[in-house]
């Protein structure tokens, strides 16, 4: 068996040699000659993976790493008879770390109560459900804007127009959807971005064109009040140098980028290739996951609950990092833009979620094992 697949999914060798030949490939530079004659192919998020790639090729088994598949042309797979997997769930807990950690980073520069703000998710899928979760846990205000789930469950949802008019944080964690019932392709457009409250925070964590990346240059350079952070962006790894220096927070498309998610996003399309072939899964994560860094955090029964969460956030993440590194990367020249955006993603370094964490609290401190509970950390 061949396998094809994109140089930067970790643990490929750890999970896939068993089944024979690996042939990688930067994600971008995937094409038809590269899997001609390749029986299984492996792809992250830059890859397009459609009938133009695939026709006259043996590929009967696609797996995306990730948890989008606006990448993958599932009508021409069904149409083909070629089986596809992605990884659903994988980096959630990664997204939503980078969201708190650009929520506490805009709070320092507003001196804004996080707990006083209310807070619009658009999206609750599997990154956005686990971000109303954790953000209600805290005892936030959180309304919840999904279309899809609506219609299909009904429910507490509230439409889009409501979380612009009484939202003061946006966060995004939409599927890219073109066409259909339910369109996300410049869900924020030039008219709902002119709707923002007045000092809102707009995240944009899930994909590029979900907002309309000239609108909202043109909104920002018109309103000094707004706060925007992307990690995702139109065209990218073509990014709007005007955009971006407006932005308070830029990122490389990394808010997933966990080393837990991105593994556990391998071990996902491994289990499915296991299942598609009949096989019995032979690797476990648990026996890769390296040991982390920094495994417990005591506090005080008497510490500020406010600082605990700060505390536990940013010693597992801190965006700013990320938004230095950009910037350092942001170039004139488009190909070295280009070049640089995708090498931040390839040499990101290791960091783990806020889940691995064990909390001890000295004393009886009931509101800051709360705070640890909300953010998903083991209380011991």
């Amino acid at each position: 068996m061949l396998i094809v697949a994109d140089e930067n999914i970790p643990l490929l060798d750890a999970f896939f040699a068993g089944f024979g030949e690996i042939r990688r490939y930067p994600g971008r530079a995937i094409d038809a000659a590269c899997v001609k004659d390749a029986d299984v192919l492996l792809v992250r998020s830059v890859t397009r993976v459609d009938r133009h790639l695939l026709q006259g090729s043996r590929v009967r088994f696609v797996g995306t790493c990730t948890i989008g598949t606006d990448h993958l042309d599932l009508e021409h797979f069904a149409q083909a008879g070629i089986h596809w997997t992605s990884a659903p769930g994988c980096n959630a807990r990664g997204v939503v770390d980078y969201v708190l950690g650009s929520l506490l980073t805009l709070a320092d520069l507003e001196g804004a109560d996080l707990s006083t703000r209310t807070y619009g998710v658009v999206g609750a899928g599997e990154v956005g459900g686990r971000l109303v979760q954790v953000l209600r846990g805290l005892g936030w205000k959180v309304l919840v804007c999904d279309p899809p789930r609506q219609a299909r469950e009904g429910g507490d949802f509230v439409s889009l127009d409501t979380v612009l008019a009484q939202c003061d944080v946006i966060s995004l964690h939409t599927p890219l959807l073109r066409d259909g019932p339910h369109p996300t392709w410049h869900l924020l457009g030039g008219a709902q971005l002119a709707r923002l409250r007045t000092g809102a925070w707009l995240i944009n964590a899930s994909r590029g064109p979900v907002v309309d990346n000239a609108a909202l240059r043109e909104c920002l350079q018109t309103r000094d009040d707004l706060h925007a952070v992307l990690d995702v962006w139109e065209g990218e790894p073509q990014v709007d140098l005007a955009l971006a220096d407006l932005c308070t927070l830029a990122t490389p498309h990394i808010a997933g980028y966990s080393l837990d998610g991105r593994q556990r996003g391998t071990a996902q399309v491994y289990q499915a290739l296991c299942r598609w072939l009949g096989r019995a899964p032979q690797v476990h994560l648990a026996a890769l996951l390296p040991a982390q860094a920094l495994t417990e955090l005591t506090f005080d029964a008497s510490a500020d609950p406010a600082w605990v969460l700060s505390t536990l956030c940013r010693a597992v993440y801190d965006p700013r990092r990320d938004d230095a590194d950009f910037r350092r990367s942001l170039s004139d020249d488009v190909a070295v833009q280009k070049a640089g955006f995708d090498r931040l993603r390839k040499q990101y370094p290791p960091r783990r979620e806020i889940e691995g964490l064990r909390v001890k609290v000295a004393g009886q401190g009931q509101a800051i094992a709360a705070v640890a509970q909300a953010l998903g950390a083991q209380v011991v």
